[in-house]
């Protein structure tokens, strides 16, 4: 018997290091360590809650819940997700990564109370929205907010073209600082990207501009 609850435990942390795999990929704040740890050991919550009592049945005057340490898991589970959610330039960062936690816990809930091919298949079903909704369907995510610092020669109409060339691309200047001195311009600008559009084609895009002499992320 015993033999076959480290085998759920074992499954569940496989289940885990599917999603963290996935995550860490995208270089995310938890990645397979930690989906890996917390799928196990949610199982391990699940078995104890079904069978550690056993040998507590038909006590006088005891009543056992197995549900309250499912219970017990999902809030513990949630202060660790909300550890990596965090604010960083004007947007919130982590919120996937939490939720992918939360959900890694109830898939190895799942399997450590013995319903294999749920748990497996929710892995499934998470793995491969994960790739879709990052993939074909990225348009659909929320707009990115950046920071970017440009040095551009100090010439007339160079500032207005890389302004125009910002939004021929449809990304929206927040705010920008310029630092004017005799042979240059340094622009510190926060924009916004729409879903779908990464950094690297932007700074690959504007560096070709022409007064372009340097681009950088901070």
């Amino acid at each position: 018997m015993e033999y076959e609850l480290l085998l759920r435990v074992m499954i569940a942390g496989v289940c885990g290091y599917v999603i963290g795999f996935e995550r860490k990929s995208r270089m995310k704040e938890a990645g397979v360590r930690t989906h890996f740890i917390v799928a196990a050991g949610s199982a391990l919550m699940i078995i104890i809650s079904k069978y550690g009592f056993q040998d507590q049945i038909g006590w006088s005057n005891l009543s056992l819940d197995p549900s309250r340490v499912a219970a017990g898991v999902v809030s513990g589970v949630g202060f660790l997700g909300a550890g990596m959610i965090f604010m960083q330039k004007h947007t919130v960062k982590g919120l996937t990564t939490a939720a992918g936690i939360w959900a890694t816990a109830g898939i190895g809930m799942a399997v450590g109370a013995g319903m294999y091919f749920v748990g497996i298949g929710v892995m499934l079903i998470i793995f491969v929205g994960q790739i879709v909704l990052h993939g074909r369907l990225g348009r659909l995510t929320s707009p990115k907010v950046e920071n970017i610092v440009l040095v551009l020669e100090n010439e007339p109409q160079a500032l207005e073209r890389v302004l125009k060339e910002f939004g021929e691309l449809q990304i929206t200047v927040l705010s920008f600082e310029m630092e004017r001195e005799e042979q240059w311009l340094t622009l510190s600008l926060t924009v916004q990207l729409k879903g779908g559009y990464d950094l690297e084609t932007l700074m690959l895009t504007i560096g070709s501009c022409e007064s372009v002499k340097k681009i950088k992320a901070e």
